[in-house]
């Protein structure tokens, strides 16, 4: 488990050094990551392309049993539109880095049945922490407070 969200760890750093919001995310399936992402709203303009939704666009098209079988990592607590992805696609587990910075939809996905375990990781909480006090008004609206 350390090893992939460190993966989604070193996703949400180079979506900081692109100049965007420092969230990353990775989807495994069977042990093996096959989709990695990061938030890429400011980098390409994007109005929903959070890091959960980066990591499922570049596994690909896959099948529903896929899903049923894959765990996603990722570096903050997940957002309504990121949980209802997982929640639409069936995955039954979520690792999140932290949700000191944020506290996305967690109870909700936890009443539907996804298993979801919170890490409260140091280097996710620093990132995010460093972030948030660097640029404030970027924050605020990716999550939809501005």
């Amino acid at each position: 488990m350390e090893h992939f969200m460190k993966a989604a760890l070193e996703e949400a750093r180079a979506g900081l050094a692109e100049g965007g919001i420092p969230v990353g995310a990775v989807l495994v399936h069977r042990g093996v990551i096959l989709g990695r992402g990061r938030n890429r709203r400011v980098q390409l303009g994007s109005a929903v392309l959070h890091g959960e939704m980066d990591a499922l666009e570049n596994a690909g098209r896959q099948s529903a049993a896929f899903y049923r079988e894959s765990t996603l990592y990722t570096t903050l607590s997940p957002c309504a539109m990121c949980s209802g992805a997982i929640l639409l696609y069936g995955i039954p587990r979520v690792v999140v880095g932290e949700n000191r910075s944020f506290l996305g939809e967690e109870a909700w996905l936890r009443r539907r049945g996804v298993g979801v375990e919170v890490l409260q990781d140091e280097a996710c909480i620093a990132l995010m922490a460093g972030f948030i006090e660097a640029r404030p008004a970027l924050w605020h609206e990716d999550i939809g407070n501005v």
